[in-house]
């Protein structure tokens, strides 16, 4: 994502879309609500809030369409996708990502995964 020279500055520096689709209960691709995101993401917002990370915006989104792998977030200006569990994950992703500007790798998606097992091999060879 490029900047161009005649674009206003940017509103916030992050902008955060959490998801919090519902599908019908035993849909086969799941959804992120029915995973907790909704919670989490209230969580999130409190926790940015508290911390008074202004530059950041937490905002519900509708269907990412990476069911399988939620709850996800997508993280811009840089386009960074994460799959997140737990309050500790957020918190994870607030100090590590908004605050200091690094990666949560543990916790990021890449284009070509498709299936929990995909980001659950990354995280047992990280550890």
């Amino acid at each position: 994502m490029s900047n161009r020279s005649d674009d206003p500055p940017q509103f916030y520096g992050r902008h955060v879309f959490c998801c919090t689709n519902t599908r019908e209960p035993g849909h086969p691709r799941g959804c992120c609500s029915a995973r907790g995101s909704v919670e989490l993401r209230d969580y999130m917002k409190a926790q940015a809030r508290k911390l008074g990370k202004r530059g950041a915006r937490i905002n519900v989104a509708g269907c990412l369409d990476r069911c399988e792998l939620g709850p996800v977030m997508v993280i811009y200006p840089e386009g960074v996708w994460y799959a997140y569990r737990t309050k500790e994950d957020v918190d994870e992703i607030i100090e590590t990502h908004l605050v200091r500007g690094e990666r949560v790798t543990r916790l990021m998606l890449e284009p070509s995964d498709n299936f929990p097992e995909d980001v659950d091999k990354r995280k047992v060879a990280a550890e």
